[in-house]
C-alpha cells in the first residue's frame, strides 16, 4: 500500500519519497537547514535523509558524497576535490599557477562568482555561514592544497593561499579596484603564482 505525503507526492511503504527533480530539491532544502543548524562537520548524510525522508542511497546518487551535497546546497560552482583532483602530481610552480588560473577562471565567470561571492558576502554578516564556508573550506579545500606541501605548518600555509585568493577576486569583482579589475588572468598568474608558491614551499 502506499500513502500520499503533504504534497500530493506518493510515498513508499517506508514513507520515503520515490527519486526525481522534486526529490532532489527536498534533498538540498534539508541540507540547508542541517548544514545551517549544525554546521559542515557535524552534519551527515544520514541525518539529511532523514530530514528529507528519502533513503541515503538516493543522495549518493544524486551528489556522491557530503562535499557534492554541499556544493549543490549552497549553489557553489564547484567540488575542490574535482577542480584540483590532479595538483599533488604537479610540481610546485605548476601547481600555484594552476591553482590561480582555476581559481580566476571562476572568479571571472559571472555564474560561478555571483554564488561564490553570495556566500562569501553572507559569511561576513552571518555567523552560521561563516561557520559552513569555514568548516568547508578547512576539510575540503585546504585537504587538498595543503597535500601539496610538505611542512609542519601545511594547512596555514593552504589557508594564506586561500585568503589571497579571495582577496585577489574581491578587489578584482566588488572593490574594483582599477588596474586589477583591467589586468587579463595572465597577467594575474605572472604575479601571484610566484607568492602561491611561495606559501606552499
Amino acid at each position: 500500500m502506499v500513502t500520499h505525503s503533504d504534497e500530493g507526492g506518493l510515498l513508499t511503504r517506508t514513507g520515503r519519497r520515490p527519486g526525481g527533480p522534486p526529490t532532489r530539491e527536498a534533498i538540498m532544502s534539508a541540507a540547508r537547514r542541517c548544514f545551517g543548524t549544525s554546521g559542515y562537520d557535524a552534519t551527515s548524510l544520514r541525518r539529511v535523509a532523514v530530514e528529507a525522508g528519502v533513503d541515503p542511497a538516493l543522495l549518493i546518487h544524486y551528489f556522491g558524497s557530503k562535499e557534492g551535497l554541499f556544493t549543490a546546497a549552497m549553489g557553489l560552482p564547484f567540488r575542490p576535490s574535482e577542480l584540483f583532483a590532479g595538483l599533488p602530481e604537479m610540481t610546485l610552480p605548476e601547481a600555484s599557477r594552476t591553482i590561480v588560473r582555476l581559481f580566476l577562471r571562476l572568479a571571472d565567470g559571472d555564474d560561478s562568482r555571483n554564488a561564490m561571492l553570495a556566500l562569501v558576502r553572507s559569511a561576513v554578516s552571518n555567523e552560521r555561514a561563516a561557520a559552513m564556508l569555514r568548516e568547508f573550506v578547512t576539510e575540503e579545500l585546504l585537504t587538498i592544497v595543503a597535500g601539496i606541501s610538505d611542512r609542519d605548518d601545511a594547512r596555514m600555509r593552504a589557508s594564506l593561499v586561500a585568503a589571497q585568493l579571495i582577496g585577489v577576486a574581491m578587489l578584482r569583482h566588488v572593490v574594483k579596484i582599477e588596474t586589477l579589475a583591467g589586468a587579463s588572468p595572465d597577467e594575474i598568474v605572472a604575479l601571484v603564482a610566484p607568492v602561491i608558491e611561495q606559501y606552499l614551499r
